[in-house]
């Protein structure tokens, strides 16, 4: 059975619209509109830009905490025995209100200028029980309007998809049954309900409510429930389409999972939010990798289209056109982070461009009409499986310009080097995995001998969740990014506990000299990326990191990036007319959050320089949005979780 890759290795564009999008005239992605914030990432082109510059170079040192509003959710917590993960939303704000999700996907609007809590719709969906994979958290709500009526729609943990009134957040009883849809039904398998849920907010294209999923990450069986997208009337919640990110039989790709894979994989979900191209119509769809992350043997074949950027027409569900950046993923690189929609000029021609951030360190700029390259993307040669049973594709695409914005691969020249001693124990301990290039495959543990790959970036390395800001005004993109590399070890399992042929083992990261990381820094970074020209700006290391290590203390070194081997750090970007912000929220090796790591900071978008940072006492985990508001810019984010309870902070001039 040979893999279906279409006219061209990387993408293929859906014939019955190949002539007729060419002659599209370019609109103009110019980020949040009048001051104002309406969707997750600004505007629905996921730019996370607003042209506000209230707050600039001059008086950003002079911000203050303008107001604090303390999550919803911890009476109901306690009484209810949850357990909240961290607050991650991302607040939307139209016409003076912020609207929230919360940790146990309740919704709140809140006065934009106090911090009053204004309503709270709680859809009691923590009664359906613990959200798959990541708990109880989740990331937003999003915002529909017709120019008459608005509504605020979630999809909650609890597999249900809600819509309420945005003035007073009262459900409507004809949407769904009883007022909501259950995300359970219409997947076209019967699946472990417990295994799939909800925390990003819904993509809205029209009026159409698109839905993704997250699913347990862990499983024991190759049979999961797939990650199928669908689209709902906003109005009515009926169903109106659905994409099957696991190709049925008959449909473009099936070939590619062969000995009938495609029946019982699953994953190759949306958990990240998505973007809309308005004026097209068009929604882009950031698929995870199959079930399971490291092993692929229960699913030989190239897996389209996991692992892939799909573009749908929102009204109907119909594949516009596809790039797949992994061919039969095994090192867990799902695209966590919506595409940047970016209107470009390259070599004199205007291209509307789609600028996708990846865990493995490549920024690929696509014609978003077509999905063609903007700059070529080469099939390149890749390492080969030795495990029984794998499948690896023998090439990969490598995208030519923008360079890469992190590091890839791990060889002895990557270690660091700080002082000898610390140098040659760096050799010893990496010895004992298998190195190699972009793409080294995972390995088996043996016994007194190899340990497994080491992978980098790893799957909590390269940009992540938060994603991508872009300044369409210099056409610069900014990404923040960890470098931290993975130990992909395979052992069997335990047949009473998997059916699995092969599971990754433990541990999952390594551990340098000392406690130090294994490589050189820095091991988190910004970079800032022109559209344009496809080329790196600047690139500076983010944070401290571990320069005050008693090891390395007495070198006086620069800032070394604040990542360890494990302790990833998550950085929200924001771009403004005037400045770059970045959050940083730095963990320790074991997990734990460092208290010193928490901060809020100003770059100037020219070349990085920090030009304000100020320490929190609870870890930012949402990603920074900016609005007007009676004359007064504020900038707002989540920070917190727990049972303590999360909340907003509202940064502001003085009055």
């Amino acid at each position: 059975m040979q893999t279906h890759r279409g006219a061209c290795p990387w993408f293929q564009l859906a014939p019955a619209t190949a002539l007729s999008l060419i002659s599209v005239c370019s609109f103009a992605q110019s980020g949040a509109p009048d001051g104002q914030w309406p969707n997750h990432s600004g505007d629905r082109g996921s730019t996370k830009y607003a042209a506000l510059d209230q707050i600039g170079r001059e008086n950003v040192g002079d911000l203050e905490i303008a107001w604090r509003w303390r999550t919803v959710d911890t009476e109901i917590a306690w009484e209810n025995r949850l357990r909240p993960g961290s607050f991650k939303t991302a607040p939307l704000m139209v016409d003076g209100v912020l609207y929230v999700s919360t940790a146990i996907s309740q919704i709140a609007a809140i006065d934009a200028g106090t911090g009053e809590t204004l309503w709270v719709h709680d859809p009691e969906s923590y009664k359906r029980g613990r959200p798959a994979n990541s708990g109880f958290q989740h990331r937003g709500v999003a915002y529909w309007t017709d120019g008459t009526g608005a509504r605020i729609v979630i999809a909650t943990g609890g597999r249900q998809l809600v819509a309420v009134n945005a003035k007073t957040g009262e459900p409507y009883a004809d949407f769904g049954t009883d007022g909501w849809v259950d995300l359970g039904i219409g997947l076209g398998r019967v699946p472990n309900e417990e295994k799939i849920g909800f925390n990003s907010p819904p993509a809205i294209v029209g009026d159409t409510i698109v839905v993704g999923s997250i699913i347990s990450d862990g499983p024991r069986t190759p049979e999961m429930p797939p990650g199928h997208v669908r689209g709902y009337d906003v109005r009515t919640g009926k169903m109106k389409w659905i994409f099957h990110t696991i190709p049925l039989e008959g449909e473009l790709g099936n070939d590619t999972w062969f000995d009938d894979s495609w029946k019982y994989s699953g994953n190759t979900n949306v958990w990240g939010p998505m973007t809309v191209d308005e004026e097209l119509g068009y929604v882009y769809l950031p698929i995870s990798t199959p079930t399971n992350d490291w092993y692929g043997g229960h699913r030989r074949g190239d897996n389209l289209f996991a692992e892939s950027i799909v573009c749908l027409d929102g009204e109907t569900g119909e594949r516009v056109w596809h790039f797949q950046a992994v061919r039969h993923g095994l090192w867990d690189w799902d695209f966590p982070c919506p595409a940047v929609l970016a209107d470009i000029m390259v070599d004199g021609r205007e291209i509307k461009a789609l600028a996708q951030p990846s865990k493995q360190g490549f920024l690929y700029v696509l014609n978003r009409v077509t999905g063609g390259p903007v700059w070529p993307i080469e099939d390149r040669p890749v390492p080969q499986t030795g495990v029984p049973g794998e499948y690896t594709s023998a090439t990969q695409p490598f995208p030519t310009k923008p360079p890469a914005f992190e590091r890839q691969g791990v060889g002895i020249d990557d270690l660091i080097d700080f002082t000898p001693e610390l140098r040659q124990e760096a050799i010893e301990i990496a010895s004992r995995y298998r190195l190699g290039p972009l793409f080294n495959p995972p390995s088996l543990m043996v016994e007194g001998g190899t340990q497994g790959s080491l992978t980098l970036p790893g799957a909590g390395g390269g940009a992540n969740w938060p994603g991508g800001a872009y300044d369409p005004e210099s056409g610069i993109i900014y990404i923040h990014s960890n470098t931290i590399p993975r130990i992909t070890g395979l052992i069997k399992p335990d047949p009473q506990r998997s059916s699995f042929r092969y599971v990754r083992g433990n541990p999952s990261y390594i551990e340098g000299p000392r406690g130090l990381p294994l490589l050189k820094p820095p091991y988190g970074r910004i970079t800032a990326i022109d559209l344009n020209k496809g080329e790196i700006v600047w690139q500076i290391a983010h944070g401290d990191g571990p320069r005050d290590h008693p090891a390395i203390k007495h070198l006086n070194l620069p800032p070394l990036g604040a990542a360890t081997h494990r302790g990833l750090t998550s950085s929200g970007p924001l771009v403004t007319k005037t400045l770059l912000f970045f959050t940083q929220a730095q963990r320790k090796p074991d997990g734990s959050m460092a208290a010193d790591g928490l901060f809020l900071r100003a770059f100037d978008k020219a070349n990085g320089d920090v030009l304000w940072e100020r320490a929190l006492t609870q870890s930012p985990n949402g990603v920074p949005m900016t609005y007007m508001h009676e004359g007064r810019q504020f900038i707002v984010f989540s920070t917190g979780g727990g049972y303590e309870g999360g909340e907003l902070l509202a940064f502001a001039l003085p009055n």
